[in-house]
């Protein structure tokens, strides 16, 4: 039996209904905790934002003294194309560790996780699961590609396969009082 197809214009109007609801600059992302919105006419209401990548780097950067910011990732320059995506990070960051020498990795490109690493944050904890489960599965027989992958609440932390398992131990660490 043949499935009906949809017309061009409903196409049209889901995928503009789809884009308005994951459009948007990454700024919203850096709103502080407990924010509080408003809508015209209605009192105001507490919500609680999620966690970003940059507040995470935050805890991240004073637990591992070796990580530093190398960059804020936005829907321009995003390489995986995921920013903002239906189920996938809201805001990422990169960070390079200063315990990895740049000629032993084989892409020392800007924003490489092989020069030290990444951090994602997704709307949901499920949502950061299935990504690092993707990443593991599609990196397992891959060594080059290969990264630690640490999942904390809402927040995947990528740390560059170059580094030992002992000194990816502190971003394990990191990633737990991140929670």
């Amino acid at each position: 039996m043949r499935k009906p197809a949809l017309s061009a214009a409903t196409l049209v109007m889901v995928f503009a209904t789809v884009t308005a609801c994951v459009s948007g600059s990454d700024q919203k992302n850096d709103r502080p905790k407990n924010a509080t919105t408003a809508t015209a006419g209605a009192p105001a209401k507490e919500s609680v934002e999620k966690l970003t990548a940059s507040d995470a780097f935050k805890v991240l950067s004073g637990k591992v003294a070796s990580a530093e910011l190398s960059g804020v990732v936005t829907e321009d320059d995003d390489p995986n194309h995921l920013l903002g995506r239906p189920d996938q990070y809201t805001s990422k960051v990169t960070f390079t560790d200063s315990r990895i020498k740049v000629d032993d990795v084989a892409d020392a490109e800007p924003g490489s996780v092989g020069l030290g690493g990444a951090i994602e944050a997704f709307t949901t904890a499920a949502d950061a699961q299935a990504r690092a489960d993707y990443i593991k599965n599609v990196t397992k027989g891959m060594p080059l590609l290969a990264e630690y992958g640490f999942v904390s609440g809402t927040v995947l932390i990528r740390v560059s396969h170059y580094l030992t398992p002992a000194q990816s131990a502190d971003y394990k660490a990191a990633a737990a009082a991140i929670g």
